[in-house]
């Protein structure tokens, strides 16, 4: 993988299985160079430690909208979902923006930034033609989805998210 050479990552968690151990992937991230920046869906507030990915960052993770008087966050370089709902992936290839995460998401392939999505879904929302659809019309705009056998990561164990989430593969996939 190329140097970012400073680079801002955002990571856009959301509330699924594996996002308690989401600074795993910031780790990896600041290993290869990255500045990163959180971002966490309004849900995902609830499945991560807030406080130690500030720590960890040295940044606030963010969740909404910037108030008119806040400066204005750095764009990001790269875009990492990670885990991406179903919920995400759906509203992301509809170009839905009703949370600053998806607004993020929405503009992202007209900047050009790169994204990559690793979804964590169930087998039966994994199968569902709305979901595959969304995969279709998201990687037809540039979008890298990680998923697909034999990447796909769709489970019905509840507790199958941390120690076998690939988080590694996000970030080989902006190379």
């Amino acid at each position: 993988m190329a140097e970012p050479q400073g680079d801002e990552l955002y990571i856009i968690v959301c509330a699924a299985g594996p996002a308690p151990d989401v600074g795993r992937l910031v780790a990896m991230a600041q290993e290869r160079g990255w500045a990163v920046q959180v971002v966490a869906t309004p849900s995902a507030l609830d499945f991560v430690d807030v406080a130690a990915l500030e720590a960890q960052t040295g940044r606030p993770v963010r969740s909404r909208y910037r108030k008119p008087h806040e400066p204005k966050p750095p764009r990001p370089g790269a875009i990492i979902v990670a885990p991406a709902t179903y919920n995400t992936v759906n509203k992301f290839a509809r170009g839905i923006a009703d949370t600053y995460a998806l607004g993020l998401l929405a503009e992202a392939p007209g900047l050009g930034i790169p994204v990559v999505v690793l979804p964590f879904v169930n087998s039966a929302l994994a199968e569902r033609r709305p979901f595959l659809r969304s995969i279709d019309e998201l990687r037809a705009e540039g979008v890298r989805v990680v998923f697909g056998l034999p990447q796909q990561f769709a489970t019905d164990e509840p507790d199958a998210g941390a120690h076998r989430f690939p988080w590694e593969r996000a970030l080989s996939e902006l190379s």
